[in-house]
């Protein structure tokens, strides 16, 4: 088969594409013919070697759709012929945090793509568990790009910070896939939803998805514009997946009692931090990561019946893989940059 891979971290030019050897099914697993990829920034970090997958050659790629071409033994919930979507946390079962029904917190979590290896391949062999029915009237672009970003900002938002009619959301880098994933979930939950982007484009996208409030972080700080606005106030809830560059406004700009809830830190992960800030303010700060299995269902039933939509930026053959992880490096574009095999990738389709 052909695959994204690489046999050593560094910048995009380590990746390759290229025949890899096709891969073999366990008893309870399913071999898939993925016809889409979604990318993550996840595979610009794995990439870079932060953290370092369990094997080298690792083969990029969390999320993924397709047709499966082969069932293990055990396998009882699907059949040859089947579309389905990957679900790309992997969990072991076992633990208390599994057995609670928190498997984003199971002590032996892997991810596709991170951890072990991933789905950017012609073939890839998935356990039973990570797969998710895939309607007919769903395309595979779509379906690939929206498991991983959507599952993150329903945790952060509905089961994490708790969002209600009521509250105020102000979504940091509103443009990327975790992003406009928040913006939607909280607009459709029936919150006032504040953006930021780094163009005039990106914040038309985040109106468009629901934000009712936009905020060019290249013309102005958006802690003042904020304050401003809201006569010192602040918001209830800040979704913050930027790090160090905001981190200290995102504190100052969440309302007293007001949570902050973070997935991530694209721009550096040690920020300062105004104690005192937290403490007179008594707010609440929030790590979350994926999601569960219940989760992943809620979010994916409402991106099949169309009231959550992914965005797609770019579709690209997987031979662009260099071009399409310097879009994610870039923040280049708004929404999801999707890869499809070269066997697969027909750019007609797609223009």
């Amino acid at each position: 088969m052909q695959a994204i891979f690489y046999e050593e971290h560094g910048s995009a030019d380590v990746l390759e594409y290229g025949g890899f050897p096709d891969p073999e099914i366990e008893a309870d697993e399913v071999l898939v013919d993925i016809k889409a990829g979604g990318l993550n920034h996840l595979d610009v970090w794995t990439r870079r070697g932060m953290p370092s997958p369990e094997e080298l050659p690792h083969i990029q790629g969390s999320d993924g759709a397709g047709v499966v071409s082969e069932v293990g033994e055990r396998v009882t919930r699907f059949k040859e012929g089947d579309r389905v979507v990957v679900d790309p946390g992997r969990y072991c079962g076992q633990c208390e945090f599994c057995r609670k029904g928190e498997q984003s917190l199971c002590v032996d979590y892997k991810m596709m793509g991170e951890h072990v290896r991933g789905v950017h391949s012609e073939l890839a062999a998935v356990p039973e568990d990570n797969l998710i029915e895939l309607p007919e009237d769903i395309d595979f672009v779509t379906a690939a790009s929206a498991p991983l970003v959507f599952q993150t900002a329903w945790r952060m938002l509905i089961t994490r910070a708790e969002i209600k009619q009521s509250d105020s959301v102000l979504v940091l880098g509103a443009s990327g896939g975790v992003g406009h994933a928040c913006v939607q979930i909280a607009a459709n939950e029936g919150c006032e939803v504040w953006a930021t982007a780094s163009s005039e484009e990106k914040l038309d996208h985040a109106r468009d998805c629901g934000a009712d409030h936009l905020v060019n972080y290249e013309e102005e700080d958006f802690a003042d514009v904020i304050k401003e606005q809201t006569d010192g106030r602040g918001v209830d809830v800040v979704v913050d997946h930027i790090g160090e560059a905001t981190w200290d406004n995102s504190l100052s700009v969440a309302a007293r009692g007001g949570t902050v809830v973070t997935c991530g830190a694209t721009s550096g992960v040690t920020p300062e931090t105004n104690i005192p800030n937290v403490f007179w303010k008594q707010l609440d700060i929030l790590g979350s990561t994926m999601g569960t299995p219940g989760e992943m269902d809620e979010v994916m039933a409402k991106v099949f019946d169309g009231t959550l939509e992914p965005y797609v930026r770019e579709v690209l053959p997987m031979s662009e893989a260099v071009r399409a992880q310097e879009m994610l490096e870039s923040r280049e574009g708004f929404g999801s940059v999707v890869v499809v095999p070269d066997s697969e990738y027909d750019a007609a389709e797609y223009e």
